[in-house]
Parts: C-alpha cells; structure tokens; sequence
C-alpha cells in the first residue's frame, strides 16, 4: 500500500521559513600566528562551521570571515630567533592555519590577516573616533621588562603569583582562579615566559582607553541587548560592572611589531586593540573581492552580528570591542558566543601526557568528520567545557554514525543500485513523516548553538529508523526474483530516512551529505529536502562511506603527540625559611585514620553571589554552586579580608556534608575552607585552571 507523500520539491529554499532572508555576519576568534591548530582551538572553529554550514542550508545570506592575528612580542621574538621577518613568518603560519582548517572543512568566506592595509586603515579611523570623544589618556607607568630578550613584556609573556588568592603561575592580567584583573607589575615573583628570566621594572609611556566614560552604555548593552548568554551578563555585572572599570592600556613601546600609533611616534597598539577590528578589516577584503558594501554588513540593521569566542577573551569581546563599535559607529555584535575549554580524559591538555593534540597530527589517525560529530554531541548553548575521552569518543563514533546512520545505507545501498528508487513512497509507518515533522525541532536547537540537542534527537530518528531494515531483510528479498518490487521498496524507504538523517546532519557531516547526494543523484543544498522523499531516481553503485575507529588508532596519536615539557626547577630547600609561628600558634590536632577523613565531604564550588551581612561584624553571605541547579547558601567569617565583589566567580573548597546552621542571620548549609589567624589575614583556599564545581577533593 503507497503512502501518499509526494516526491522531493526542486526548491532549495524554504519558502515561507520564519528563518529565511536573514543577513549574518559571523566570525570566530582570530588564531594567533604564533603556533599550529591543536583540537582545543578546533572546538570554537567547528562550532561556528557547523552553525554557519545550517544557516546556509536554511536559505540565510551567511558570511563567515576570519583572519590571523599576527601583531605582538611573539611573533617579533620568534621572528628574531628564526632569523627571518616577521611578515616572512606570519605568512608561513597562515598558510599553515588554513591548510588545518581545510582538513576539518572549516570553510571560510574569507581569510586574512590583521597585518593588511585595511586593518591599519580601520585602526587609524577607531582612533580618531576614540580621540574625538576624548576616551584616550596618557601617563607613565612602571612596566615589566626582560633584559635577556631585549623587549617590554605584554601580559600573556608574565607569569607569576596572583597578588589576590597566592594562586601559583598565573598570567599577567587576570587570575584563572579567583578572576581577578591586575597589571603585570603586581604579579608576586613575576617570571618572563620568554627567557625565565626575572625581568625589571621600568618606565614607559603608555596610551589609555578611559572606559569607565562608557560604563553607562556598556551597563545598558549587556543588561538588555540579549547579545550574552545569562551567566556570561550575571558575571559581567557582578565582577566589573558593579565597580568603576579601569583604565585599558592600548600602547606599547617600541620595540614591537604592529602598527604604529600615528599621532604617538615610537608607540604601537596593542594587539588587543588591532585583533578584533581585523574582523571588519577581514570583511572589507570580501566585500571587495564580492563587489559588496562594508556598511551593508557593519553598518546596517539588517545585518546580524555574530561572533563566537571562548570564556577566556569574554572580557575583551563584552566590554572594550563594544565600546570600541560604539564609538566609531559600527553595529555591536548581535550575540556573542560563548564557549568553554576542552580537557582530555578529565585533565587540562598537555604535551607531556599528548593530550595537546596538533590539528595536522589527528588527522593522520582519524577521520575529521568524527571530531565534529563528536563535538557537536557535546556542544550546548551554555559556557561550559567539554571533556574528551578515548573510550567515549570511540563508543560514540562506532555506535553512533557506523552502527545507526551509515548502517542505514550501507544495508540496501548494494541491492539499491539495480532496482533504483520507487516512483511512489512506500508505507513505513509512518517514519518519514515523523522524521519530517521533526525538522523544525532539530532546526531550533542549530539555531540556538545547542548541537548536543541536536544531535540526541536525530540518533532517536536514526533508532527509529534502523529496525526497518532488519524486520524487512533485503538480503533475503535479493534472493527471490519475484520479490523485485517489495525490494525496491524496502530500499526506497531506507535510502529516503536515510537521506533525511544526512540532511539533518549535514551541517556537521558535510562529507556524508556529499556522499548522500552522489549516492541518490540529489545534492543536499536545502534544510527542506527533508520534508519530501526522492523518488524515481536511479542508485549509484553503494561505496563504504565510514569505517569504525580503532581506540589504539587514538592511542598512537596521543603517543605521537607526547613530547618532554621542561621540569619544574625544585630548587635549593634551604632558600625557604618560613616561620614554625603558626604551628605553634596551632599545633597539630590528634591523630585520625582514612575512615574519619573519609567522611568530610570537600567540594569544588563556585561563589555566584557574594553580599555584605550589615548586622554582622565578620560574615559574608555567600552562594555556592556545586554545579547544575545545585544551589548552597554559607555564612562566612571573612568580612574583613574580601570584598564581595572579589569572590564573585572564584573557585573556592566547602564542606558540602556539613550539617545545615540555623544563624540568626540565616541558614547556613556548608562551609567555606580557609587559613590564617583570622580578620584581615584570612585566605580562602585556591582551585588550580581546570577544576569544576561539584568534584570532589580528595
């Protein structure tokens, strides 16, 4: 019996589609051209290709540009020790860069570089604009200088001590730890990331960018233009906005390569400054090449901005490149995108253990088309990390893309091609409709980054769809002439789900799509080619379109990838000459086994809300988050060493089992870990980069 779905529409585009006709403009953060694609940076790449390959298959005029970010220190001391120039050297790397994003079908509309003439054009008219509305400052200040490598040290060149927590090797400008923001200078034992050395402090003249002028605006914008994910606004406003916003430093002195500062001879932007105008720089030169308008695209209304970066930039992209836009008249970002790291097996990627794998090496040892389906499955619209483990991610693939989705043609493709498809659709229950009727479901959560959704709804079309075939049994059918007609059936409707799950999956998958449609004759070109089967139209020859992943295959890359990182100097222990004071302040309590340890549950939180008790001397409320929507409320005695606003996103240890406190304040329902005699000499205990709300401390 025929089921009367009607053949495929030629359209490739969704007529009538809420989302048709929408004009977006896209860009991922700029690669710095100092080193390789490694599979951490390939997260932010493959998510934006994915949701930039959907909004084409939808019908939207989608532009995604892109570009090196080639200015700084790096790239001079590089240079320098190569022996070559540093354009002879940014132009290797981008080269380099690209051909990685090719290897993972990352597809670009463009690709530059911030080192072009339009770049240094557009800087020079973002300057005048900032200089008109008087934001620029000047004054003196003492910098960090490493006397081995000859040069000022930029933030990312410092690590050291943060001067807020004591949390060991942090960066120059702000604390993986606890989030606070400081100048290089205020970094305890500061060392230089270039030589080790321990660099001096000099002074030097350095240009400002005076955003508090902007908090009004920058208040305004992340409070109600929906461009932030929630947490991303919540934290914004609690941890800077809540305060005067300092002075950004936009110099740097010579010597440097960059762009000079043209109305401050022997000064140069930094590269913070020049890297996201290399975003509209990046579009000129498509416009240019396209034959389009620079401000239809930055200047327009109808023009959405979008601009998908990781957590650790989240400061520059909502605060300084908004202030930027608005002052030199260009459309602010329509959202930002926010995503967070990756880890490997649980743990921060390292050389050491292999985990820091190059883009160039994985794909000696895997398909690219299982890394982005891999995470896909894992990207959502929250900021959070994404772990990679060996055992999962093979599971994944094998299961997943072999066992449900390749499987569905790999098991009628051979019988396929001598029968070709059915003029009419045959009954299958109503499958294709199903399938059909979830198209604008699976569309909504591509819309909203939220792929793991995505991808969770079409394995349950492709679960759906598999026993078909194995109720069916073409093999069998194949053996009795007579059943020639019940056969191509069979295979019209597998080949027709099939089809749809490529369809669905072809923003992640362009490689299956494109093997789909050669296999049918059809090419994926529209998200409403799922609505319709195919009919009447002949099968190529079935060619293997997927092989299952080898876990050792996955085991050798890492192994390849595992190189010696230098050892941590132990040093002399006679260089330490800490006091035994506190020790005999408070000496050791009684002696306990595994068992009574065992039973302190200590937890890994985050402190999102931090107030001021006005009717106690000592305590602080806090609001500690264990993860997901689990939620504590813990009085703390640390009034006089921390402000609320300091806590505010920090990584803190709390006794999670402790039993609830009725306070006359509150309940409290946990403790917070700390050392020190107390009142102003409290320190709350640190979480090392990588840690995450809810572990356990053992």
């Amino acid at each position: 019996m025929s089921n009367p779905i009607q053949p495929a529409e030629a359209s490739p585009v969704a007529a009538g589609s809420p989302s048709a006709g929408r004009r977006l403009l896209v860009t991922s953060a700029l690669p710095y051209a100092n080193g390789p694609i490694h599979i951490g940076h390939l997260v932010e790449y493959i998510q934006t290709d994915i949701w930039v390959r959907f909004q084409k298959l939808r019908g939207n005029r989608c532009v995604y540009v892109c570009a090196d970010d080639t200015h700084g220190t790096a790239i001079m001391i590089r240079a320098r020790n190569e022996g070559r120039s540093e354009e002879e050297l940014i132009t290797q790397m981008s080269g380099a860069h690209q051909a990685d994003f090719a290897g993972f079908e990352i597809e670009f509309d463009h690709y530059g570089s911030t080192h072009s003439e339009e770049n240094r054009q557009l800087c020079h008219e973002f300057w005048q604009s900032m200089r008109a509305a008087d934001l620029i400052s000047e004054r003196g200040i003492s910098q960090l200088f490493d006397p081995e490598a000859e040069t000022f040290l930029a933030d990312r060149f410092v690590r050291g001590t943060c001067p807020k927590c004591g949390s060991l090797n942090q960066p120059g400008d702000n604390c993986g730890v606890c989030g606070a923001t400081y100048s290089p200078i205020d970094l305890i034992d500061p060392k230089s990331t270039l030589s080790g050395s321990t660099p001096l402090v000099r002074e030097a003249t350095h240009l400002f960018v005076r955003l508090e002028r902007l908090h009004d605006f920058l208040s305004e914008w992340i409070e109600s233009s929906g461009a932030l994910q929630s947490e991303t606004a919540n934290y914004l406003k609690g941890h800077f906005l809540a305060n005067e916003l300092r002075d950004w430093d936009v110099s740097r002195p010579a010597p440097y390569f960059g762009f000079e500062i043209p109305d401050a001879p022997g000064h140069y932007w930094y590269v913070w400054f020049d890297a996201p105008i290399g975003y509209i720089a990046s579009t000129q030169q498509w416009c240019q090449r396209s034959g389009e308008r620079l401000d239809d695209w930055w200047r327009s209304a109808d023009c959405e901005v979008h601009h998908f970066i990781g957590k650790d930039i989240t400061y520059f992209h909502t605060l300084f490149w908004p202030g930027m836009l608005k002052t030199a008249g260009y459309s602010l970002p329509t959202k930002v995108h926010i995503h967070g790291f990756l880890n490997v097996g649980g743990e921060k990627m390292s050389k050491s253990t292999g985990t820091l794998v190059a883009a160039e090496t994985y794909l000696k040892f895997a398909d690219p088309s299982f890394l982005r389906y891999f995470y896909a499955t894992k990207l959502s619209s929250k900021v959070e990390d994404l772990d990679l483990g060996l055992e999962e991610f093979t599971d994944k693939i094998n299961s997943d893309l072999i066992g449900k989705v390749v499987n569905l043609a790999s098991r009628v493709g051979k019988f396929a091609s001598g029968t070709g498809l059915a003029t009419r659709y045959p009954d299958d229950g109503g499958l294709f409709a199903a399938a059909a009727a979830a198209g604008e479901e699976i569309a909504e959560a591509y819309e909203a980054c939220d792929f793991s959704r995505a991808m969770r709804r079409i394995m349950e079309l492709a679960d759906a769809a598999n026993p078909f075939v194995e109720h069916a049994r073409p093999w069998e059918m194949k053996k009795d002439p007579a059943r020639v007609d019940e056969l191509r059936d069979v295979c019209t409707v597998a080949l027709n789900l099939f089809r749809q799950l490529a369809i669905y999956l072809a923003p992640v998958l362009p490689k299956l799509a494109r093997q789909c449609g050669e296999l049918l004759g059809d090419p994926i070109v529209a998200w409403n080619q799922s609505q319709r089967p195919l009919l009447g139209s002949a099968v190529q020859p079935f060619r293997r379109m997927m092989d299952r992943i080898q876990i050792e295959d996955l085991q050798k890359m890492i192994e390849e990838s595992r190189s010696e990182e230098p050892a941590v100097a132990v040093g002399d222990a006679s260089r330490w000459t800490d006091s035994d004071q506190p020790l005999r302040d408070e000496p050791l309590a009684a002696e306990i086994g595994i068992d009574d340890f065992a039973k302190v549950d200590l937890r890994i939180a985050r402190v999102v809300a931090a107030e001021q008790v006005p009717e106690a001397n000592k305590l602080l409320k806090l609001t500690l988050s264990l993860g997901g929507d689990e939620r504590r409320q813990v009085f703390a005695g640390i009034k006089a060493a921390y402000q609320p606003e300091e806590l505010v996103g920090r990584l803190v240890v709390m006794v999670a089992n402790l039993a609830p406190r009725k306070m006359r304040f509150g309940l409290s329902e946990g403790m917070v870990t700390a050392a020190g005699p107390g009142g102003a000499e409290v320190f709350l205990l640190g979480v090392d980069e990588g840690g995450k709300p809810g572990q356990r401390v053992h």
